[in-house]
């Protein structure tokens, strides 16, 4: 304890060296705690997306001649000339009624266009056809307007429902849009309604589009040229049991359909998870290994002053050895002097650290950085370390002076 309190007075007692020699450290720890805590919160993001998405769980054909090929993409799979029957709406409300935890369903065609008013126009819109069942599964919120009836999808009625960006773009504000006409490529629509997606904002969303918008997936197909049932969901109430679930699902769908050159599936989201989280973990690590360099030379800085403390202080050494004190109080001594300044700096790089999340929580679209106690407490013992490594030296020295040499010095 006294070696503790040897080591907080030397510190205090030249608080700008100090500080200085400490300021490696300081900007070391703070920039590995900060990159680790962007990773976290990267990954939690991506980990959250796709967890949403595997409560719609998407079904799909898959042919004799492409199911034994275990490589294949998802989107090779869905991209197959191979679609198999078509689709019925009422296979899939028998399989929310047969199938345990499915709770609804859902289907959907699209399409990519230029929306435009006048001389504004807003490209590469997602354009997406809906079913009836749609609204209750995404539970879109109406900003303005109303959303299809069940005579929009009889009646083929040219009626289109902006996203709240694409309606802005064009009209200015939500209201404005209402009951005006736009043009979907050549083809006119009236605009019946705005809404805001929940999933707006997260990471893939709408990349690379202007904007979204909705028609009914009858009307999307008889005038685009596209399948009523371009992509069939089921939606299942909780996402632990999406495997199990979906499984059950797929093989309903083929005793339904009854097809016999090929079988309904799903695809299993967990293998993509694990890979973008580790591929997020490496380049973490990678990128905070980099920062970590810093530490190295806060370490030799530290080292550095350490020598000039041994040089300035040598009659002190040589009266505590005079006294009585051996080899090891003075490497002990030193070592914790040199332990002291590396975790005063790590305190404060972490200190810094935290504020410096808080401040990025929320300004970096969709991305909550999070610090990890694990990290948290790695950084300062890390710091330690450095202090022990980078103090050996000077406490040697320190140790080995002769005590009646120490006394003469000057």
């Amino acid at each position: 304890m006294e070696n503790w309190k040897f080591a907080l007075s030397s510190v205090l007692g030249h608080k700008m060296r100090s500080f200085l020699t400490m300021l490696g450290i300081i900007i070391g720890v703070a920039s590995v705690v900060i990159i680790m805590a962007l990773g976290q919160g990267m990954a939690a993001q991506v980990t959250s997306m796709f967890s949403a998405d595997r409560q719609d769980i998407q079904i799909y054909y898959v042919s004799k001649d492409s199911e034994d090929d275990q490589g294949a993409s998802l989107f090779g799979l869905l991209s197959s000339s191979d679609t198999g029957p078509k689709i019925q709406e009422e296979w899939l409300k028998e399989i929310v009624k047969t199938v345990p935890g499915t709770e609804s369903y859902y289907i959907t065609n699209s399409t990519t266009s230029t929306v435009s008013l006048d001389k504004k126009k807003a490209d590469n819109v997602n354009i997406t056809g809906v079913n009836s069942t749609y609204f209750d599964v995404k539970k879109f919120k109406i900003l303005a307007g109303r959303s299809f009836r069940a005579t929009d999808y009889t009646q083929f009625a040219r009626i289109i429902m902006l996203d709240t960006k694409l309606a802005q773009k064009l009209f200015g504000d939500n209201d404005s849009a209402l009951n005006r006409q736009v043009s979907v490529g050549s083809k006119s629509y009236l605009v019946v309604g705005v809404y805001e997606d929940p999933n707006a904002g997260s990471a893939f969303y709408g990349m690379g589009s202007e904007g979204n918008a909705i028609m009914t997936n009858t009307q999307l197909a008889a005038e685009f040229g596209t399948d009523e049932a371009g992509a069939v969901y089921i939606h299942v109430e909780d996402v632990k049991d999406s495997t199990a679930i979906s499984d059950q699902a797929a093989s309903e769908m083929t005793r339904l359909s009854g097809v016999k050159t090929g079988e309904y599936t799903t695809y299993d989201m967990s293998k993509d998870i694990e890979e973008i989280n580790s591929a997020y973990s490496i380049m973490t690590t990678v990128i905070g290994a980099i920062a970590g360099i810093s530490l190295l030379v806060g370490g030799i800085g530290v080292m550095n002053i350490m020598l000039v403390s041994v040089t300035e202080r040598t009659r002190e050494i040589g009266l505590r050895k005079a006294l009585g004190a051996t080899r090891r109080n003075i490497l002990t001594q030193f070592l914790i002097e040199s332990m002291v300044l590396t975790l005063l700096g790590g305190l404060i790089g972490l200190g810094l650290a935290f504020a410096v999340t808080a401040a990025l929580d929320g300004s970096i679209e969709s991305i909550k950085p999070a610090i990890s106690i694990k990290v948290a407490l790695g950084s300062l013992a890390f710091s330690a370390l450095i202090g022990m490594i980078f103090g050996i030296l000077p406490a040697s020295k320190a140790s080995k002076l002769d005590p009646i040499e120490a006394l003469r010095y000057e």
